[in-house]
């Protein structure tokens, strides 16, 4: 067993035959351990999301903690030795980085929910959130990682601080549309799927983004308008509406007499009341107008969609007319009465002085 006394690079054969070991255990015991987390957090009953918790645990990981262990038993140059020690921090800092990572994604499908495309689902805010969440936790890692490998951290963070003055004054256009966006994110006025009007344009939102909003018009080309500019504007949002509030006028002719008009509210009232889906608000002989005597009805339709609308207002329609035909009331239509004179001069075609 001479061999075991033999030295190879500073060390003795039995003392490569023991890391070398060691490290085979680590790796050994960690592919055991990490499959049975991985069945304990699949199995029923355990936390939502665990398991793919468990899956973002690289192998490297286990490599990085082996190699670190067998050389403790080890002994290497000082440069060297000081960079066998620097792997086991340097590993665990980007394992815990990969963890945070797919814990912001396990918190955001929780938070916002798994279908991000669905109407309402919190879309863009799940987007921004998640971008900046993970911005910071890569740059702390960042960070951390230069501090430990050396560097003045101090130092550097007031050199981008005094750099980062000077490209947000050259960015700030980016800059406003990014705050924009994660004010969108936070305030959430529209999601993805909404039916929006900003001022001339009128769509359905299709992505929101770190700049720019993009919307589907109803003509069908798409819209983009920077999310600086969708601050600025009054946006009106038609999913968040509960219900629909419908006005309307029509006119009866000035002949009507006094008794029919005054059964008119409640005829319209009937009609409207007799439609699914509708609360009836107010029918009323509103004023003596100019085509003849208006009335105003108001009711609600309790859905808001917009074809159920149209629906409901065409049965009313037809309602009404089918009603006062029974009823021989006659509607107003506009009418213009014209004066004809003749503008031709006196007989004889004698001139009329001013």
């Amino acid at each position: 067993m001479f061999w075991l006394n033999r030295m190879l690079l500073g060390n003795t054969a039995l003392r490569w035959l023991i890391a070398l070991g060691v490290a085979a255990g680590v790796l050994v015991l960690a592919r055991l351990a990490l499959g049975w987390l991985r069945c304990r957090a699949g199995a029923p009953g355990a936390p939502a999301g665990l398991a793919g918790l468990f899956a973002r645990t690289h192998f490297l990981f286990a490599l990085a903690v082996a190699v670190a262990l067998a050389a403790q038993f080890l002994e290497f140059p000082p440069r060297l030795g000081h960079g066998l020690d620097l792997i086991l921090p340097v590993a665990l800092l980007a394992q815990l980085a990969a963890w945070g990572h797919r814990g912001i994604g396990l918190w955001m499908d929780r938070r916002f929910g798994a279908a991000p495309a669905s109407p309402g689902s919190g879309a863009g805010r799940a987007a921004v959130l998640g971008f900046l969440l993970r911005l910071a936790l890569w740059s702390l890692v960042l960070l951390v990682l230069l501090d430990a490998l050396g560097f003045n951290v101090t130092t550097l963070v007031a050199s981008l601080g005094i750099g980062g003055i000077a490209v947000a004054l050259a960015v700030q256009n980016i800059l406003g549309d990014l705050f924009a966006s994660l004010s969108i994110a936070m305030d959430e006025p529209f999601g993805i799927g909404d039916f929006i009007i900003i001022g001339e344009c009128i769509g359905t939102v299709q992505f929101i983004g770190l700049k720019t909003t993009r919307i589907r018009s109803l003509s069908g080309e798409q819209i983009v308008i920077s999310n600086s500019d969708l601050l600025k504007s009054r946006i009106r949002n038609f999913r968040k509406m509960q219900e629909r509030r419908a006005v309307f006028e029509f006119s009866l002719a000035r002949r009507t007499p006094a008794d029919l008009v005054e059964r008119v509210p409640a005829r319209i009232r009937g009609i409207i009341e007799a439609q699914a889906k509708v609360r009836f608000d107010r029918a009323h002989f509103k004023e003596f107008g100019a085509c003849g005597l208006t009335f105003e009805v108001a009711y609600y339709v309790l859905e808001p969609d917009m074809n159920l609308y149209m629906d409901i207002q065409q049965a009313i329609n037809l309602g009404i007319l089918r009603a006062f035909s029974a009823d021989g009331l006659d509607l107003a239509f506009p009418a213009r009465n014209l004066q004809v004179v003749d503008c031709a001069g006196p007989a004889g075609g004698a001139k009329i002085e001013p």
